[in-house]
């Protein structure tokens, strides 16, 4: 069972982490050649898109995550260092997410739907920034999950 979600777990956070990546790094340089129009439209397209696939992965890291403290660690009074960073850069990054998803990306929604583009581009500013911390944040968190099982905290 550990197995399943750990696979589970990396799965996740590979595609959040890995599409907030693309986004940021590879499809926003590349959208700026657009008109705004254009770009704010795609954008909203691209969130209602991808965010579905974020609310699984809020869903199932928690729930993995705590199954792996609870079952592989005897919970968090023996859990190593990069479990406590992950728990907590996890969770901070749940928080932002549904921020931004409540907040920003539903004033894009708007502004796209009503044809605002002014407020279109305000909002998608804030989606920006937004996503650009939790993109940090993972980064952070993989890397030190990943060096930290090999003694980087020790």
């Amino acid at each position: 069972m550990n197995a399943l979600a750990i696979a589970l777990h990396g799965l996740a956070a590979t595609v959040w982490v890995g599409g907030m990546f693309f986004a940021y790094v590879v499809l926003r340089p590349s959208m700026s050649l657009l008109e705004p129009h254009r770009r704010l439209t795609i954008w909203a397209g691209v969130f209602k898109r991808f965010f579905p696939w974020v609310w699984m992965a809020v869903l199932i890291l928690p729930l993995t995550g705590y199954w792996l403290v609870f079952s592989a660690f005897g919970g968090f009074a023996t859990s190593p260092v990069y479990v406590h960073l992950m728990h907590a850069l996890g969770l901070l990054m749940i928080v932002l997410f549904i921020y931004l998803y409540y907040r920003p990306y539903a004033s894009l929604k708007t502004a796209v739907a009503s044809e605002d583009w002014p407020a279109a581009g305000v909002a998608l500013n804030r989606v920006r920034h937004v996503v650009l911390i939790n993109l940090v944040f993972g980064l952070v968190l993989v890397a030190s999950v990943y060096a930290g099982r090999y003694g980087l905290f020790s």
